[in-house]
Parts: C-alpha cells; sequence; structure tokens
C-alpha cells in the first residue's frame, strides 16, 4: 500500500488513477511515500523521511524546493503540456484585448445606465476613445517554444500574424510541431526589435529573471504590447510601469499581478487564470497521477525536473532502483556488490541529469535483503528503493 497526501484539491480522475487497492490517498495522511499537489507552496514544510516523490499538477514548480528535494533523493515530477491549450487559449484572448481596448470600452459602456433612450447614441459618439488595431498582419514574437509557446505561435499564425519565435533550448517534438511559417529569431534581441506583441513563455530561473527590463524595452518598437502568462518575475514591475506610463509600452498582460500592477492605465492584470479550466485542471491531475505511479509501481522516471528520464520495461522480478550523484566510479560500485553476492544484472539502466542520477538495475532474485541498506551506505548514494514482484 501506498500512501499518497494530497496537498490540494485534486481532480477526482486523477485520484481514480491511484485505485486498486494499492493506494492510500488525503490530505492527512502520515508518512507519505508520495505528495501530489497543485499551488501548495512545500518551501517551508519539513520533507518526510518516507516521501519517495512529489508531483505537481501544472508545469511550474516554483512551489517545490528542488534542491532539497534532490539532495534527497525525492524525485520531483511536473506535467508539462497538460494545460498548454488553456493557456494558449487565454493568450490569444489576451492578444485581441490588448489590441481592441474592450475592457476599457465595457467598463464606460456600464457607465451608461443613466442614460436611458440615448445610450445607443452615446455609445456611437463616445466608441472612438475605444477603438484599437487589428492583430491580423502584425508580427508576434514568441520567447519561449515549449509546449505552449509552440501552440501559441501555430495559433497566431492560423489568425494571420507574422510569428516569429526564440528558443536555444527547443526540443526535438516540439520543433516538429512548430509550424514551417514561423520565423526563427537569432536572439531574443531580434524580436524585441522586430515585434508589435511580444508573448513569454518561459520559465523562472537566475538566466531568465527580469527578461523584459527597461534595457530590453529600449529595444523595442514604439507602441509594443507585451504578454506574460510564464511568471511575474520575468518581466521587471519599475520598468513595465515607467515604460506604459511613456506610451513606449501599449499594454502589459499579466497572469501574474501584485500591488504594483493594479489600477494602472495600459496594464491588465489576470488573476492567473491560465490553466483555470476543467479541462486543465483534469488533464494535469491524471497526468501527475500516472507519473507517481509509473514510479511508485515501477520505479520509471517520466517527466521530471530534478532526475533524468529513466524507463524500462520489466523484464527481471526483482529491481533496485538507485538515486545517486552523478560521480564517477558508481556503477562500478554497484556491480561489485552484484558480484559480490554471486548475482547476475539481467538488465540496466543508468541515465544522468546535471549533478544527479538514476540507476536501475533487475535480478532474478534477491537472497540477502541487506544489499539495498548497504548499497545506501555508499557515499554518493541518495535513495534506494526494492520493487520486487
Amino acid at each position: 500500500m501506498f500512501n499518497v497526501l494530497t496537498l490540494n484539491k485534486i481532480a477526482q480522475c486523477g485520484i481514480d488513477r491511484l485505485g486498486g487497492g494499492k493506494y492510500n490517498c488525503g490530505g492527512d495522511i502520515e508518512n507519505p511515500d508520495a505528495v501530489i499537489l497543485r499551488s501548495f507552496s512545500m518551501h517551508d514544510m519539513e520533507l518526510p523521511q518516507s516521501l519517495l516523490a512529489v508531483a505537481r499538477a501544472g508545469a511550474g514548480v516554483n512551489n517545490i524546493p528542488i534542491d532539497k528535494c534532490s539532495e534527497a533523493g525525492v524525485v520531483v515530477f511536473n506535467t508539462p503540456g497538460a494545460n498548454a491549450n488553456a493557456v494558449k487559449e487565454l493568450v490569444i484572448g489576451a492578444l485581441l484585448l490588448s489590441s481592441r481596448k474592450i475592457i476599457d470600452g465595457v467598463n464606460w459602456a456600464q457607465t451608461l445606465g443613466g442614460e436611458g433612450e440615448n445610450v445607443g447614441k452615446t455609445v456611437e459618439k463616445g466608441k472612438s476613445a475605444y477603438a484599437g488595431p487589428e492583430i491580423m498582419g502584425k508580427t508576434l514574437g514568441v520567447i519561449g517554444l515549449g509546449a505552449i509557446g509552440v501552440m501559441v505561435a501555430n495559433a497566431a499564425n492560423a489568425l494571420g500574424m507574422e510569428v516569429i519565435g526564440y528558443d536555444p533550448y527547443i526540443s526535438v517534438d516540439a520543433a516538429w510541431g512548430l509550424s514551417r511559417a514561423v520565423k526563427k529569431a537569432s536572439g531574443v534581441k531580434e524580436i524585441f526589435e522586430n515585434s508589435d506583441y511580444i508573448t513569454l513563455h518561459i520559465p523562472l530561473n537566475g538566466e531568465t529573471r527580469g527578461t523584459i527590463n527597461a534595457d530590453a524595452i529600449a529595444a523595442m518598437k514604439d507602441g509594443v504590447r507585451i504578454l506574460n502568462f510564464s511568471r511575474g518575475e520575468l518581466v521587471d514591475d519599475g520598468a513595465i510601469i515607467d515604460a506604459t506610463q511613456s506610451g513606449k509600452v501599449a499594454c502589459y498582460i499579466t497572469d501574474f499581478p501584485n500591488a504594483s500592477m493594479l489600477g494602472k492605465p495600459s496594464i491588465i492584470p489576470i488573476p492567473h487564470l491560465g490553466a483555470s479550466t476543467p479541462e486543465s485542471e483534469d488533464n494535469c491531475a491524471v497526468m501527475a497521477a500516472d507519473e507517481l505511479k509509473e514510479f511508485l509501481e515501477n520505479g520509471n522516471i517520466i517527466n521530471s525536473v530534478n532526475f533524468p528520464p529513466c524507463a524500462v520495461e520489466r523484464e527481471s522480478p526483482v529491481r533496485l532502483c538507485i538515486a545517486h550523484k552523478n560521480v564517477p566510479s558508481m556503477l562500478k560500485q554497484f556491480s561489485a556488490m552484484f558480484a559480490e553476492h554471486n548475482l547476475n544484472i539481467d538488465n540496466m539502466l543508468n541515465k544522468s541529469k546535471g549533478d544527479y542520477a538514476y540507476t536501475i538495475l533487475e535480478t532474478a532474485c534477491m537472497p540477502d535483503a541487506k544489499i539495498p541498506e548497504t548499497i545506501r551506505a555508499m557515499d554518493g548514494v541518495l535513495k534506494v528503493r526494492l520493487i520486487a514482484e
């Protein structure tokens, strides 16, 4: 029986995947083998000794202490692409909102309640204040071509926009999904200089924080419109406020509002609605649950942010799964331990990611129950699991 702690309300269709009498799921689970969550912040949470994995039902993992989990050998999963369509649809809506002054116009129309039969005439006289350009034929710069960025680029292209994209880390799968009509930029500077609209779809880290700053904005076209549906800190608050007030930036739309964004002309704060659809929540919950199930039952890693992808079909009754530091001689030590106990390695897979690695070893039997603990005591080993049929 696996114990799974839920730190947020998770869609029932996801919880249902953890069935078959093998799982005990709930918000008050003690000594959990796994945690599944959405937005709950784990940074002040003590990691239980029993914890093997954390699954985020969403793409971003800023609410999870990745370094602490890695040092403890805890595998952290996310669900890339599960909410991509939901975010894409909101970004397309934001393109229109940024151009046509729809929100301002609606708010003004709501004030005309006392006009009576003159509402129509008043509307005709006042509507010119809320005019705005069409997006067709304009250039959209997409920074980040992951699951969401590719879908946004393709959708904008289908709406008649010229699209240029930049992502130095684009995956093969993303590249295959990207429309041939999307032009590839050589860097963000090319995006800044040529785009009428710019949308961000990159993770937040030390390199990307403040991607949109005063210098970046100075390189942009006058009247550029900027959309941020990735993370608030990708944009420097002071710089974007100054730019909207001067008119350099015609409109800034963020899905991550803070106090400084509120009540400012030309800034549209959206209350983090990017993935807030029932379809997205279901997709993320199911994907997160499936990742946990595959890991807990078979030791396979799919879509981890801190350990390498490492998945292989079961071929032998006994499987040893080892999370360890990516340092020399680890495999040599594991093999020597098996040889010392006259055990054949029927199947083996080893992958690394940065400072960490993961090894799967299979054998027909494990005659000495102390072998996993002996391996756990090796320098550089973080966590060891024995999975037997």
